[in-house]
Parts: structure tokens; C-alpha cells; sequence
């Protein structure tokens, strides 16, 4: 945030009062408007997200940049309204700030236009906005970027428009809607251009007037693949990471934690470790230690040479262990009812009933950029200790407050930076390696450290997908599914972070955990959904599409077995039973897409299945064959609905990553528990998809309008069961539980 602090005095950022409030009466305004977070040295300012000044325009991303592109979609929507190109905007990340709450994190599925809402939609829109304002939720997760800046960053563009006019014409002595504005400029009635950086200091004055947004049919850049704002530092490895921040003077260190999860240290002997070369300290951190030295290497040479006595945790000793915990959830544990339509223990009475279990594993984020970041404490700032930190993470708030107390301060004296990410995928809300690394610098004050985890640190002290078990009983008659009946097992993801990020538990249902198969957009005569909660020691949280990633396994595998049972086409067997249109939409155009006929040659298989999560529809077939070397991914295709596109290239570079990450946990990734550890470290025997392995993909991208669905993660629910699915095709195996590897060889 170094340019924020150093804005000129023509200077001014616009339109916190139209920008951050709440909805009414179909207007975005403030009932109470939020403080604005940037604190320039000079200049006036009014909205944390966009600033003019003499040197041009700069975007102030609320959310966080993690590969998905979202810098470049909130660029361009301020872009479209503030009449400025592209290349002539720069974006920051937005500081630690309740203005930077996410609006549509609460909102579930109430992903409309917020123009489009209408009746107890708007209300209840209205409400969980508010909600996320209170709660300070400034989060990047559960794919609400976009909706979320859709009307925000579009209103900071336009009422930076008409404040700049505004200023022109009281320069000039004319009314404001005689003037126009074209690329970073005000146009006078005589054809003048004043650039925006000469109005800057005027327009800070300006009492900033009341906006419409323009239409769709006016567009210029929303609805077009725009080049990414970060393409270029990323393809001459300029960009900056958490992990590249360089300061004089700077110490390297990593961490080294107790392998039994919620387990302890009884003792160590650093002596070895101390006498290393390069190393200036061993820190305890009481459940583990640190090295600090003069390279990461040598820290972490030096922290394998610590001589420590863990103490186990109460965690399950085994995955088998790990699993009889969660299948004993069935017993006892019921949590949540959310569907019950129908009769489904009388349909299921007499019929011939199809009664399956499926079981899906542990997962790891397994991002590039391991865990990390870089901190400074200051002992003898200008009013007393400073905490400074560079932290790639997805919940700015949360982590520097987390990071405040862990060393005594107020959060006002610690100050975070957000660079971009090298994957996020959930894992970076997670405030543990933050907190670490602030802590690692309060042990060495006045000096700046830069810590680093070991992958196999990383791997084995993650916050893990869930694993999960499915009870599905079904039953058919004359091709329609006359019972579907669900019971869902597995730790509760949400009951585990709330914990960890507020000190407690949300009672009731736990909507996360049927995510995926209480909610999809099938028309059964009889379907009835239960959830079961167990509790475990073993760390869980949030993984790419949370409970969609192992509920649309165990639903469309199941759809699957249920349109075999019938003797029906999978493909024609769906589509006879959705009862939502744009689901219906994506599932043919699938099928025309991949050329569906429902047979297959021998040494092919293809499965298909649909997924709707966070907003969007997601329709899939993935091929297989036979290479002679075992089983090989050789073609996917892609169907999705976002309502609406505003950039069709990040949405397919979106769509393709979703569908390859599900593809690779279905396939190959697991985590797995021996004598109360994490026997996984790095990606010899954690194998996640190569890029040979991958197949050939094709998107479309459909626009039904009404809705703005979620592009990050709803491509990877249906990549799971349609994967699957096609094995099947191919082999006549129905394999119920993943990975696949574990049952069938797959060509390398």
C-alpha cells in the first residue's frame, strides 16, 4: 500500500457515501457510512476504492488476488463507468478495512443482480449485506467476488465521473450534463480535454452527486475478455508474492510444529542447531519451534537438527480411525434435515431399492507458494511497538487482528500488506501462518524475517477437506426416480473455523455440509436429505467449493447408478428430471458440445454429470480410454451459467482450473493418518494431476441473465462424479470411493 500512503495533493478518492452503504429503495446509499481506510499524506479523500491524482488512476481492490483474476474483473468494472482504459489503471489490495466487507458472502443463494432483486430477495439481500458489514467480513471465498463488486465498483467509477464533470463545470461556468468524459478525460462543449489528474484537487470538493449506472447495451469492456492486469508481472516474474518481500538487514526462518494435530513439545535441545553456520537463533513456540538465520536453507537445515520429544494428540491414530469416527456420526449425530419431500420410506417400501455407500477422503490445499510471510516488529515505533506484516492471505481483518494478539498490540499497531497469492483455494482464511510469523518477529525485534514453511510443514499442518461417507438408498420406476434418500456424515467445516476465527460455534443446522446435494435442481418425487456431524480433533476447512466438492460426488454417482437402474441413457436421464431451466441449458449444450449419443466405442468411456453451486450450474463429460498404459483423461467439456459474463476468458481460464483440480482429487490426492500423523509430506506421495495427465478442454459459457452466479469454484463438484462415471463406462467398474488410483491404474 506504499502508493496509498503517497498520494499527491491533486488527489482524491470518490463516493464512500454511494459506494459502501447498504440498498434501498432500489439505491445503493449509506445509513452509516463506514470509515475510509486510506490515510494519504496530502489530498482529500472519500472512497477507499478509487483514487485520481496527477499520475492517473488507481483501483483499490477490496478482495484478494490469488490466480483467479479478480484485480482484473474489478478493474474493468470501475473502468466501464470511469471512462478510462484498461492499461491506464493501476490496482492495490485494499488495507485491513471494514469498507472492504464482502456484501455477498452471507447472501447463500440469493445470487441475483442486486437491481434485478425484487420483494423478500431484496430484503433478506439487504439484511446479510448488512450482516458482513457488522461482522467486518472482508473475505475472498465462496466465489463472491464479482457479485459482490458488481454494483460497488461500478458506482465508485461512475460517481467518480460525475464528480470530476461536476468539478469541470464549475470551472467553466456550465452545467454538468452538457460535458462528456473519454479515456482518463473531461470533454467541454468546444472539444477541450482536461485530463482527470488536473480536476483532482476540485473535485475533492465536490459534494458528490447521485449516479446511474449505464445499461449492458452501453458496455464497452463489462461482457469482453480483457487482458489481465497481472499478465505481465507474472510472465516476466516481476510479481510479488508474500514469499519474495526483501527488506535490509533481513533474517530467514521457518518453522518446525508438533506432526500430531493438537499434539505438543515436552522438550527439545537446539544445541546441534545453534552451532550450525548461518543460524542466529532457535525460538520456542511452545508447540514447536522456530529457526531464524542468514538463508531459508540454513534455517531449515537447523530445524530439522532440533532434537524434540513431541506429545501425541487426541486425534484418531489411523485413517481407519479417522473414518470410524465419522461413521459413527450415523448412530447418534443427526444435524440437519433440509429436504423431506414426499414419502420416501413409503416409495422406497416393496420397491427395488438401490442401497450404496461412498466414501471420499482427506484432502490438501496444496498450493504453489507453501505457507508463509514476512513480518517486522518494532519495538521503538513513534508511539510505542509496530507490527508489520506481508502476508498473502484471504481475510485481511482476521489476520491482522489474530496477528495483533498473538503479540500483545492493538490491531491500529499492526500494519498487514496483502501482495498476491500463489494459490489460495481456502486455505490462506486460515490465520495460523501469519500469527506464526508475527510471533517469530517479536522474538527477534527490530530486525525483518522472512519465514517460510517447508512443504512438508505445509502438507502436514493444513486445515484439510473434510473426509466424508454417503448412505444413498434410490429406487425407479418406469424411468423416473420414485425415492432418492441421502444421509451425509463428515466433520463439520463450519463448526471448526468459526471456532478457530471467533471462539465459537453457530448452533443449528449446518448448511455447508449438504451443500451440493440438499440444494440441486432435480424434480424427485420423494427426496429426503440428512446431514450427520462428527467431532474429531483432526484439523478441517475450507477446500475449493467446501461441501460441494464431495456432495456432487456422492449425488451425480448416485443419479448415475439411478439412470443405469432404469435402464436409461445417464445424459436423457438427467434431463428428465431437472426442473431448472439454465441447468437444463447447460446440460445440452454438453451434449451437443461433446457429440453425446449415449454409446461409446470400445477402449472409450465418457461420464457426464451437473452440479448447481454458488449460483451457477455447471454441466460436464469427461472422456477416457484405454492407452495400453492404463487409464488416461483425454477430453473434457464444459457447460456453465454465470447469469451473466463480464469476462468469458477468466471465466474459462476459471472453469478449466476448477475442472482439472476435481479431476486430480478424484483421481489421485488423498491424505492419510499412521500413528496420529499426517503421513504425506510432499508431492512424491501426495500426487496431484501433471500436466501431461490433463485432457483437452472446451468451455462454453451461457448467459441467462436474472442471476450472477460464482465463477471460482463451480466447476469442481461435477469433475469428481463425471470422472468417475466415465471409468465406469469404460470398465463396467463402479467404483464408489476416491481416489480412483487406489482401484484402477491410471497412464502417467
Amino acid at each position: 500500500m506504499g502508493r496509498v500512503r503517497r498520494i499527491a495533493r491533486r488527489s482524491f478518492l470518490i463516493g464512500s457515501a454511494a459506494v459502501v452503504g447498504g440498498v434501498a429503495f432500489g439505491v445503493w446509499q449509506v445509513s452509516r457510512p463506514v470509515e475510509n481506510p486510506l490515510r494519504p499524506e496530502r489530498g482529500a479523500t472519500l472512497n477507499p476504492f478509487v483514487i485520481v491524482d496527477g499520475d492517473g488512476v488507481t483501483v483499490i481492490a477490496p478482495r484478494a488476488e490469488m490466480g483467479q483474476g479478480i484485480h482484473t474483473t474489478l478493474a474493468a468494472l470501475v473502468a466501464e463507468e470511469l471512462d478510462v482504459e484498461m492499461s491506464d489503471l493501476r490496482v492495490l489490495h485494499g488495507p485491513p478495512a471494514q469498507a472492504y466487507y464482502n456484501s455477498a458472502l452471507l447472501r447463500g443463494e440469493l445470487r441475483y443482480h442486486p437491481e434485478g432483486l425484487g420483494g423478500w430477495r431484496r430484503v433478506m439481500a439487504d439484511a446479510l449485506g448488512a450482516g458482513s458489514r457488522v461482522l467486518r467480513l472482508q473475505v475472498t471465498g465462496g466465489s463472491t467476488s464479482t457479485l459482490d463488486g458488481y454494483v460497488r465498483m461500478r458506482t465508485a467509477g461512475a460517481t467518480a465521473r460525475e464528480a470530476l464533470k461536476e468539478a469541470a463545470a464549475q470551472a467553466h461556468g456550465l452545467p454538468r450534463d452538457r460535458l462528456a468524459t473519454d479515456r482518463g478525460h473531461v470533454i467541454l462543449p468546444d472539444g477541450t480535454r482536461i485530463p482527470y489528474g488536473d480536476l483532482a484537487e476540485a473535485a475533492a470538493a465536490v459534494e458528490v452527486p447521485e449516479v446511474a449506472l449505464r445499461p449492458a447495451s452501453e458496455w464497452r469492456l463489462l461482457g469482453r475478455s480483457q487482458p489481465r492486469v497481472d499478465a505481465v508481472a507474472k510472465s516476466t516474474g516481476t510479481a510479488r508474492y508474500a514469499i519474495d518481500v526483501r527488506l535490509p538487514g533481513m533474517r530467514f526462518a521457518t518453522v518446525r510444529m508438533c506432526p500430531h494435530p493438537r499434539g505438543g513439545m515436552a522438550r527439545f535441545d537446539a544445541a546441534r542447531a545453534e552451532a550450525m553456520s548461518g543460524v542466529d537463533k532457535v525460538i520456542d513456540l511452545g508447540t514447536g519451534i522456530a529457526v531464524v538465520a542468514h538463508t531459508t536453507w540454513q534455517a531449515m537445515e537447523a530445524a530439522r537438527a532440533v532434537e524434540i520429544t513431541w506429545t501425541p494428540g487426541p486425534g484418531p491414530q489411523t485413517t481407519a480411525d479417522a473414518f470410524a469416527e465419522i461413521e459413527a456420526a450415523f448412530d447418534t449425530r443427526r444435524n440437519a434435515r433440509p429436504r423431506d419431500d414426499g414419502d420416501v420410506d413409503a416409495a422406497l417400501e416393496g420397491a427395488d431399492a438401490l442401497s450404496v455407500e461412498y466414501r471420499v477422503p482427506f484432502l490438501h490445499h496444496t498450493t504453489m507458494e507453501p505457507m508463509g510471510a514476512a513480518a517486522l516488529f518494532d519495538p521503538a515505533a513513534g508511539d510505542g511497538p509496530h507490527l508489520t506484516l506481508w502476508s498473502g492471505n484471504q481475510a485481511p481483518i482476521l489476520h491482522r487482528d489474530k496477528a495483533a494478539e498473538a503479540v500483545d498490540l492493538p490491531p491500529e499497531a499492526v500494519t498487514l500488506h496483502t501482495p498476491m497469492m500463489g494459490g489460495g483455494f481456502g486455505r490462506r482464511a486460515e490465520f495460523d501462518f501469519t500469527v506464526l510469523a508475527a510471533r517469530v518477529a517479536q522474538a527477534a525485534p527490530g530486525t525483518p524475517v522472512q519465514v517460510t514453511w517447508s512443504r512438508e510443514e505445509d502438507m502436514r499442518h493444513g486445515f484439510y477437506r473434510p473426509g466424508a461417507i454417503a448412505r444413498m438408498r434410490g429406487a425407479v420406476t418406469d424411468g423416473r426416480v420414485e425415492a432418492f434418500d441421502a444421509k451425509v456424515a463428515a466433520p463439520s467445516v463450519m463448526r471448526q473455523s468459526s471456532r478457530r476465527f471467533s471462539g465459537f460455534a453457530p448452533p443449528g443446522p449446518d448448511r455447508a455440509h449438504l451443500e451440493g446435494i440438499a440444494d440441486q435442481p432435480y424434480g424427485f418425487a420423494s427426496c429426503r436429505v440428512e446431514g450427520y456431524l462428527c467431532e474429531t480433533a483432526l484439523p478441517v476447512g475450507f477446500w475449493r467449493a467446501v461441501g460441494n466438492s464431495f456432495n456432487g460426488f456422492f449425488h451425480e454417482c448416485f443419479v448415475d447408478e439411478l439412470a443405469h437402474a432404469a435402464g436409461a441413457d445417464p445424459l436423457a436421464f438427467r434431463l428428465a428430471h431437472l426442473d431448472d431451466a439454465p441447468s437444463r441449458a447447460v446440460l445440452e449444450a454438453v451434449a451437443e458440445m461433446s457429440d453425446w449419443t449415449g454409446a461409446t466405442p470400445d477402449g472409450i468411456g465418457r461420464g457426464v454429470a451437473i452440479t448447481r453451486s454458488f449460483g451457477t450450474p455447471v454441466a460436464q463429460v469427461v472422456e477416457v480410454a484405454d492407452d495400453g498404459g492404463g487409464v488416461r483423461i483425454t477430453r473434457a467439456w464444459v457447460a456453465c451459467d454465470v447469469g451473466r459474463a463480464l469476462d468469458p476468458a477468466i471465466i474459462a481460464q476459471q472453469m478449466e482450473g476448477g475442472l482439472i483440480q476435481g479431476l486430480s482429487a478424484a483421481a489421485y490426492e488423498e491424505i492419510t493418518f499412521d500413528d496420529g500423523q499426517v503421513v504425506q509430506g510432499n508431492f512424491p506421495d501426495y500426487t496431484p494431476m501433471r500436466l501431461p495427465q490433463g485432457p483437452r478442454v472446451a468451455v462454453r459459457i451461457l448467459e441467462s441473465g436474472g442471476h450472477m452466479g460464482g465463477a471460482g469454484e463451480p466447476a469442481t463438484p461435477p469433475a469428481m462424479p463425471a470422472l468417475a462415471n466415465a471409468v465406469f463406462d469404460l470398465t463396467g467398474r463402479r467404483l464408489r470411493e476416491l481416489p480412483l488410483a487406489r482401484h484402477i491404474r491410471f497412464a502417467v
